[in-house]
């Protein structure tokens, strides 16, 4: 049995979105118990609910103490000026004394995004992202080119190989995530998964 947390920030829905079709391709994998989190909002509730921010998700919100119960977790953010977004980053500041017994090394970690436009950021967001990881010594997993949508010229699309993302656009062509950006992140939720699961047998047989 591997244990996997998908844990993220929306504020539009978005990221909710593809934090459930994560959720959906890491639980393909015989053995994975999936578990899909959301870190708190910092926005106040009156600023929120003017801004239309999506205050009432189903998902419960984690803390951080917990994420050592699990092998592996996928993170997702919003992109906020090529980075991730303040929700995400006032978490994980929040992990220190889990840095400071090394309780996240050797876990499996991966990273999804969303940006506005087609270049607002999707690969900066997701490899400053990494950076954090490899300080708490996880192993980065990201989304292989054996996904073969990743060079599809068919559409518009987010896609990356250091993790799904999507284009979310704005204003009159605002849209949520497509079936295509929804079918990497299965992909890549389902290939996380069957790495952690062998990773974990692995060590039981050691």
């Amino acid at each position: 049995m591997t244990s996997i947390l998908v844990l993220y920030y929306s504020s539009y829905g978005h990221i909710e979105t593809m934090a459930h079709a994560q959720a959906e391709g890491a639980a393909r994998v015989t053995g994975a118990h999936v578990t899909v989190k959301r870190v708190p909002e910092l926005v106040p509730a009156e600023v929120a609910k003017a801004a239309g921010i999506r205050i009432d998700q189903p998902a419960p919100v984690a803390t951080p103490d917990e994420l050592e119960q699990y092998d592996a977790i996928i993170f997702g953010t919003p992109t906020r000026f090529g980075n991730m977004a303040s929700q995400m980053r006032n978490f994980l500041d929040q992990t220190g004394a889990l840095w400071g017994r090394g309780a996240p090394v050797g876990k499996i970690g991966s990273v999804f995004c969303s940006t506005a436009s087609q270049h607002g950021g999707q690969e900066t967001t997701i490899t400053s992202f990494h950076t954090t990881l490899l300080h708490h010594g996880m192993v980065i997993v990201g989304l292989p080119y054996t996904f073969k949508d990743l060079a599809t010229m068919r559409e518009i699309t987010g896609g990356t190989p250091y993790g799904a993302s999507c284009v979310t656009g704005a204003g009159a062509e605002h849209r949520m995530p497509t079936t295509l950006e929804l079918d990497m992140c299965r992909y890549q939720g389902e290939h996380v998964s069957r790495i952690t699961s062998r990773l974990v047998a692995g060590s039981r047989v050691a």
